[in-house]
C-alpha cells in the first residue's frame, strides 16, 4: 500500500461520468417537455447555466431570467426538479450515461494498490447510487456521501468533512479528485489536496491551488511524477 494516500475521494458529476451533459441536461429538457414548457437547453447553454450551483437553484435562476417573479420561479423550479430527479434516476440505471474515459482504469489501479475509494458529491442519492452501481459495481466505494445527507452545496466543504469522518482519516491521508473550481474549493476547504480532471464545461476555470490539473484520466495515469503517483509510491528505506 502507498505510504501517503490511504483514500482517494471522487466527485461524480463531470468527474467520474459526463452526467451533467448526458444526464442532468437531458432530464431537465424532458421535464420541460412534460410540463409543456418551451425551454430546451443545448450543450453550450447548459454549460453556461452551470455557473449556478445546484439543480433547483439553477432552474429558479433560469426561470427568473425568463420573466418569472422570484416566488413563482422557486415554486416551479421545485416541481420541475422533482420530475427531473426521477428522470435522472431512470437515465442513471438505463445505460445512457457513460464513465469518462480512463475512470475505470484509474479506479482499478487504486483498488489494486489497496487504496480505499470514496465519493463526495452533492448529487441526490436517488440517482447517484444506481449510476455508480451500473458504471463501477455496487461495492467498489467504501463510503458514498451525497447531497441527500449533506445538503450544503460545493464549494462548501461539508461533504468532504463528512467523508473524512466516515473514513476515520485526517485530511492529509486522503486525496480528492474533482472537475470544477467549486469542487476544488470544497476539497481544499476540508484540508485535502486535490487533483483536477477537467471536462468541456470546466477546462477554462481557475484551478489555482490544485495539486495538478489534467485534461483526462489518461494523462493522470501516465504522470509518474504527479501527486497521485507520488502519494502511492512506497517510501524508501529509513536512513
Amino acid at each position: 500500500m502507498g505510504e501517503r494516500w490511504k483514500a482517494v475521494v471522487f466527485d461524480v458529476d463531470g468527474t467520474l461520468a459526463d452526467s451533467e451533459r448526458d444526464g442532468h441536461r437531458v432530464a431537465f429538457n424532458a421535464a420541460f417537455a412534460a410540463h409543456g414548457l418551451p425551454y430546451r437547453w443545448d450543450v453550450a447553454e447548459y454549460g453556461r447555466l452551470l455557473a449556478v450551483t445546484g439543480g433547483r437553484r439553477r432552474l429558479a435562476a433560469f426561470l427568473e431570467s425568463q420573466g418569472y417573479d422570484a416566488p413563482a420561479a422557486a415554486c416551479l423550479a421545485a416541481l420541475l426538479h422533482r420530475d427531473k430527479t426521477e428522470r435522472m434516476r431512470a437515465l442513471a440505471g438505463g445505460g445512457e450515461i457513460c464513465p469518462r474515459p480512463g475512470a475505470r482504469e484509474l479506479l482499478a489501479e487504486l483498488a489494486a494498490a489497496g487504496i480505499t475509494l470514496a465519493v463526495a458529491t452533492t448529487g441526490t442519492r436517488a440517482w447517484v447510487e444506481p449510476l455508480l452501481s451500473r458504471l463501477f459495481g455496487s461495492d467498489l466505494f467504501a463510503v458514498v456521501v451525497t447531497g441527500s445527507e449533506i445538503p450544503a452545496l460545493k464549494p462548501d466543504p461539508a461533504v468532504y468533512r463528512e467523508v473524512l469522518g466516515r473514513l476515520g482519516l485526517p485530511a492529509a491521508r486522503a486525496l480528492a479528485i474533482e472537475d470544477s473550481r467549486n469542487g476544488l474549493r470544497a476539497a481544499l476547504g476540508a484540508g485535502l489536496e486535490c487533483v483536477v480532471i477537467t471536462n468541456e464545461y470546466t477546462r477554462d476555470q481557475d484551478f489555482s491551488g490544485a495539486a495538478a490539473v489534467y485534461p483526462e484520466f489518461a494523462s493522470c495515469l501516465a504522470d509518474q511524477d504527479g501527486p497521485l503517483a507520488a502519494g502511492l509510491r512506497p517510501a524508501g528505506p529509513a536512513s
